[in-house]
């Protein structure tokens, strides 16, 4: 496969840039001097080369250290005046913001029976048509919002280290595709950050942002990534600032361990003072979730941990400027203005937009700005564009026939250049038929949802039994027990052959294998604290297991075996009749085994506390979780999924006779 270089390469991000004209009135924060790096409390503002598939006519990068403390300046070369606007004073223009969020690599959702969905090139087929379409006095800008990441067969063409990078599938067609900007979302470093850097350096021809990402010794800011950007086109300059959750960004991995996320109000509140002066609009994308604390939206079928969230976000930033802001969503997976402005979602005069998931929907919002009119009479639409699903046994004439895809509504080209051959590349991996799956009965959908949350599940008693079958070869030894959190199964089987891409849909995290040694003692506790996050009966009619209920319920392998007496509440459920291979709990406390997590879990859990805060998840009484963070954990290397398969391919099937079974490891009593 042919390499891509994007035209805003690393290189290019580095050499500065020419002059830049001034055509109106100065910034109060530019300070006209040459600067080699920007002290504390100032950013440089740089000329780089936008994407040339997008719509910036100019870029510049805002370099600098926005967690140092509030930016008071921004440094230019000697000599070049920097206004705030290219628009005459009540001169207006158009803004036609085209944003996506949480797509998570499904570019393509293939189907052998429906057919492909081409999603992106949906999204790219409107966006080209819009700006084609455009007027005189219009911008249309094309964004994302970030977890560009996991979640489809194209994260196999990123590898697990640089030397078996192939393509960054997502930031590849995004370039293509003429993304002008995108943020760094919480899925981005699931591969590690000298993966992620790896894809920006080979595939990115846009800016990636976050202003509260730093430390890593992989992923550089001012070189791989930027606190915020102006864009520029036809005199109107907007500023766009990148905020990265730091609730479920994976840190604290050995080969990147200074990779931290700060708070994103300390970010935003520093930096987005010095961006509105200098621009005409501010646009926030935020990779921290609609919401705040605990909230529920989108993807959660309970309340989930959220922390600095857009409405804290959107409070914060409100009075910090009288110019235009807007914050462009995601990471909640949260369906908002899908009917025009819902005035819950305007705080203080901050609109909060998001566009579901997975390129369900290509948000779009208009915005007449004049430049000498602030935040005043705005808006002149917000919606949401659903893309089609594709489903070929329907034909033309018959009922539904034109809600369904058809080559009108997707740039057959762009996907025959741009998609096809990284399509191709996968088509060995896609298709290859790992194994068998002799009855569905246990593992279906349904069956799979409704069970993940409430107790025992068959498909993660297979997951977990596996990988103690494959631990027979492992470098330490084999393992005595192994778990798997119940949000990471994303999805059951049919009945019939089984794709490597169908068991890539069960567990499409990126997690790996990392064994820590447990005392009986710490495996107890363990326990109790996972008595207290199932799913309740006199809960489940409420809750759409279906979605995501971030309680971080674990399920184990059968060495492990107990009774969760569910009591009168949560708080007082108890793991009752505990054994571990065959003994009681009580008789093996002091003895030491080995316990496999994946990541996820092994990280803590993020949003879904396995690190002391207090349970989520709508779990209440504020029962404080167990910390494994601190156990001394052996980071394998390897990658559960793999494990997984790698049994798979050699047993030929996905039944009873391995592990595919309920046997009563876990009760539920009331």
């Amino acid at each position: 496969m042919t390499t891509h270089k994007g035209s805003l390469s690393r290189r290019s991000m580095l050499k500065g840039g020419a002059a830049l004209a001034a055509t109106a009135a100065i910034s109060p924060y530019i300070v006209f001097r040459a600067q080699a790096a920007p002290a504390a409390g100032e950013l440089a503002m740089i000329a780089a080369t936008p994407n040339s598939n997008g719509a910036f006519e100019k870029l510049y990068l805002l370099k600098g250290d926005p967690l140092a403390g509030p930016i008071k300046a921004i440094v230019t070369e000697t000599g070049a005046a920097v206004p705030m606007s290219g628009l005459e004073m009540g001169e207006r223009r158009l803004l036609r913001l085209m944003h996506f969020n949480d797509l998570h690599n499904h570019i393509t959702e293939m189907h052998a029976k429906k057919g492909d969905t081409h999603v992106f090139s949906q999204m790219v087929k409107q966006v080209k048509d819009a700006r084609a379409n455009a007027v005189a006095d219009e911008v249309v800008l094309f964004v994302s919002g970030g977890d560009d990441h996991t979640g489809s067969i194209f994260d196999e063409l990123l590898g697990w280290s640089p030397d078996e990078f192939i393509a960054d599938a997502g930031y590849r067609v995004y370039s293509a595709g003429g993304v002008d900007v995108a943020v760094l979302g919480n899925h981005e470093f699931d591969r590690g950050a000298a993966v992620l850097k790896k894809g920006i350096e080979t595939d990115a021809s846009f800016p990636l942002l976050s202003a509260n990402v730093h430390g890593s010794s992989d992923l550089k800011r001012d070189e791989d990534y930027f606190a915020a950007v102006i864009g520029e086109a036809k005199g109107l300059r907007i500023g766009f600032v990148g905020l990265t959750t730091s609730v479920d960004t994976r840190v604290g991995q050995p080969a990147d361990p200074k990779l931290a996320v700060a708070s994103p109000l300390e970010a935003v509140r520093n930096v987005l003072p010095a961006v509105a002066s200098v621009a005409d609009i501010v646009v926030v994308l935020s990779h921290c979730g609609y919401g705040g604390d605990q909230h529920k939206s989108g993807k959660a079928g309970t309340a989930r941990t959220v922390g600095e969230g857009d409405f804290a976000i959107a409070q914060a930033i409100a009075p910090l400027t009288d110019k235009p802001i807007v914050i462009i969503g995601a990471h909640t997976h949260t369906k908002l203005n899908a009917e025009g402005i819902d005035t819950d979602n305007v705080v203080e005069g901050v609109l909060i937009t998001q566009a579901q998931a997975h390129g369900a929907y290509l948000g779009e919002i208009a915005i007449s700005i004049r430049s000498d009119n602030g935040r005043k009479g705005w808006f002149t639409s917000v919606g949401l564009r659903p893309t089609k699903a594709r489903d070929q046994r329907i034909k033309a004439g018959e009922a539904g026939y034109e809600t369904f895809e058809q080559e009108a509504d997707y740039d057959v080209d762009f996907e025959q250049t741009h998609v096809a051959p990284l399509i191709k590349a996968l088509d060995t991996r896609l298709n290859e038929v790992i194994g068998q799956v002799p009855d569905d009965t246990l593992v279906s959908n349904e069956r799979t949802f409704a069970d993940r949350y409430v107790g025992e599940t068959a498909l993660a008693n297979f997951m977990n039994d596996a990988l103690v079958r494959r631990s027979e070869d492992f470098p330490g030894g084999r393992i005595d027990v192994a778990l798997f959190n119940a949000s990471g199964i994303t999805s059951g089987l049919p009945q019939g052959p089984l794709s490597f891409r169908q068991w890539y849909d069960v567990m499409p995290y990126a997690d790996g294998v990392h064994v820590a040694t447990m005392t009986g003692a710490q495996i107890r506790d363990m326990l109790q604290s996972n008595a207290k996050r199932v799913l309740r009966p006199e809960e489940v009619s409420k809750v759409d297991t279906s979605a995501f209920v971030s309680r971080g319920f674990l399920h184990f392998s059968s060495a492990l075996r107990y009774t969760i007496k569910l009591n009168a509440s949560a708080i007082e459920a108890t793991a009752t009749a505990i054994t571990i291979a065959g003994k009681p709990i009580e008789d093996v406390l002091d003895r030491q085994f080995k316990v496999a997590f994946n990541t996820y879990v092994a990280l803590g859990g993020f949003g879904e506390t396995w690190n002391g805060k207090p349970i989520g998840g709508e779990v209440p009484g504020q029962i404080p979780s167990m910390d494994l963070r601190g156990l001394p954990f052996d980071h394998t290397g390897m990658v559960y999924r793999n494990e997984v398969v790698a049994l798979i391919r050699e047993a030929r099937t996905v039944g009873p006779d391995m592990g595919l079974t309920l046997d009563q490891r876990v009760r539920i009593e009331a």
